[in-house]
């Protein structure tokens, strides 16, 4: 096993597991904060395992998945202020 092998298991289970926690339970800010989260840690990882495998081509994944989730919290924030 490589680093960036070892880095993308310890932020999926370090980081994974509270995001959803967070995402599942409370308040609609409190689940907003969870899927942000969830989201950061999901680009963190897919950019290590990257790292660790190698192709270039596919970096486009992590970067496209952080501006839908800009786009999701934009749209979230939005309903959210409504009510």
């Amino acid at each position: 096993m490589t680093t960036w092998l070892i880095a993308a298991a310890v932020l999926l289970a370090g980081g994974f597991a509270p995001s959803l926690w967070l995402a599942s339970r409370g308040d609609p800010v409190n689940r907003l904060v969870g899927t942000e989260l969830a989201a950061a840690v999901t680009v963190l990882s897919l950019l290590c395992l990257t790292q660790a495998y190698g192709p270039s081509s596919a970096l486009i994944l992590p970067l496209v998945l952080v501006v839908l989730s800009f786009a999701g919290t934009i749209v979230f924030t939005r309903l959210l202020g409504q009510r």
